[in-house]
């Protein structure tokens, strides 16, 4: 069900540098991070066709449940799409790595039961649209399962997240923008939210911008959709 009439071009994001960087980083978080485990819990009980938007290198298709029938990951970087599509072939499910942008997935409307979104609503330019794609493609009542960074909830660290994603953050680490209040982004997309939880990365020790995170799950509305698509 990927919409070929319209695609993105192959390379509308290439940070090569950044992409080797992330891959180390990404994997030595999953071993010594507890990051590992987040996955597990961020996938639990997905079932059905699932759309991973900013698939990276791909960490995640290992902890993807045997209910899930398909998986179509969608990678904008070259160099972490590659990896990724190594690590789909891996996959005890079906995973099909495709080129494309969260602002505009390359994919009918509807044609899902589960979107997950990993680290990757940090990075993307326009955060409304990328979430109103996600409910694009959700069928109704279709599931929206975040691992995210976000915005602090103590004044002093959510005043350094926004001083760095103003200067050095987002040239360093491929766009990320820490200080994104996420579920607040979320229900103003017209996501109703489900159950979710704040931790931090690490857990113990100094507090990086990027420490605050929230993980959870949120539902598009099949009643205010088939409501809003009568009108």
């Amino acid at each position: 069900m990927l919409r070929r009439s319209a695609p993105v071009p192959r390379d509308a994001v290439h940070h090569p540098v950044f992409a080797r960087f992330y891959a180390r980083l990404s994997v030595a978080a999953d071993l010594k991070g507890g990051v590992a485990d987040r996955r597990d819990e961020l996938l639990s009980g997905l079932s059905g066709r699932v759309i991973e938007v900013g698939a990276g290198n791909g960490l995640n298709f290992a902890h993807y449940p045997g209910a899930v029938s398909e998986v179509v990951a969608i990678e904008p970087e070259r160099s972490l799409r590659q990896m990724a599509a190594g690590a789909g072939l891996r996959a005890e499910v079906p995973v099909d790595v495709v080129p494309g942008t969260a602002e505009a997935l390359p994919v009918k409307s509807e044609a899902f039961d589960a979107a997950v979104a990993s680290l990757v609503l940090c990075t993307v330019r326009d955060l409304p649209r990328a979430l109103a794609e996600i409910k694009r493609v959700l069928r109704p009542g279709g599931e929206l399962h975040f691992f995210e960074h976000t915005l602090a909830p103590g004044r002093v660290l959510a005043t350094a997240q926004r001083a760095v994603d103003r200067t050095v953050w987002p040239l360093l680490f491929g766009g990320c923008h820490t200080a994104r209040d996420t579920l607040a982004a979320i229900e103003g997309a017209g996501f109703e939210l489900g159950v979710y939880r704040r931790f931090s990365i690490p857990d113990r020790g100094v507090r990086l911008p990027s420490s605050p995170c929230v993980i959870g799950v949120a539902r598009r509305s099949a009643v205010v959709d088939r409501a809003a698509e009568s009108g």
